[in-house]
């Protein structure tokens, strides 16, 4: 399959998104030596490490963390997450909504990893965003009517996947599920007005 095929499949911006998050962990791997498990020097630097963003003015990691991973497993997982959950939400709200809800939500958790966690902590992954993402989905659906069930075995299953790796960050995937529900239940609630309002004829 083409590249063109690729974005056509997956959605442009989920797979823009891959991309982004891929590219980053090649470059990773580059300065790590490693490709399989990243260095702290690393992570610290690219990732999200708090005394930095706290001390030296790292704001941009709060950005960037969303988008470096630790380890070849890690990336694996999130972007095998990805790249199902985003299509279902980017055919839902569009490529740009979507990449507003991989944005905020990740960063909801990580400044909630900011606050919570100790000074020294390090930490790095798409997850918060990923939470944020099956949040919105679980919402939408709820709020429309539609079937649950898909959206709460993906959350279900991205939960436990990222309970079993080393060093789980749960304020960051709080974080970005709660971001990501309050996101998917305003968005829910427009799409039922909408669909109200063509189904008996008035406005919204």
């Amino acid at each position: 399959m083409s590249l063109e095929g690729y974005f056509h499949r997956y959605g442009k911006a989920t797979f823009t998104l891959f991309l982004i998050n891929v590219s980053v962990y090649i470059l990773e791997s580059i300065l790590s030596g490693n490709p399989f498990s990243i260095s702290i020097e690393v992570l610290a630097r690219l990732g999200q490490w708090n005394y930095a963003v706290l001390n030296y003015g790292w704001w941009w990691q709060l950005i960037s963390a969303m988008f470096v991973h630790v380890g070849i497993l890690h990336i694996g997982f999130n972007m095998y997450f990805l790249l199902m959950m985003g299509r279902q939400l980017e055919g839902i709200l569009g490529p740009k909504r979507l990449v507003m809800v991989y944005l905020v939500s990740g960063l909801a958790g990580n400044l909630l990893t900011l606050f919570l966690l100790p000074a020294n902590s390090v930490s790095a992954g798409a997850s918060g965003s990923l939470f944020g993402i099956v949040g919105a989905l679980i919402l939408i659906t709820g709020v429309v009517g539609g079937n649950m069930q898909a959206a709460l075995i993906n959350a279900f299953v991205l939960f436990l996947i990222n309970s079993l790796l080393p060093s789980v960050n749960i304020y960051a995937h709080l974080g970005g599920l709660l971001v990501g529900m309050a996101i998917g239940y305003y968005y829910g609630r427009r799409i039922k007005r909408h669909l109200m309002a063509r189904m008996y004829g008035y406005g919204w």
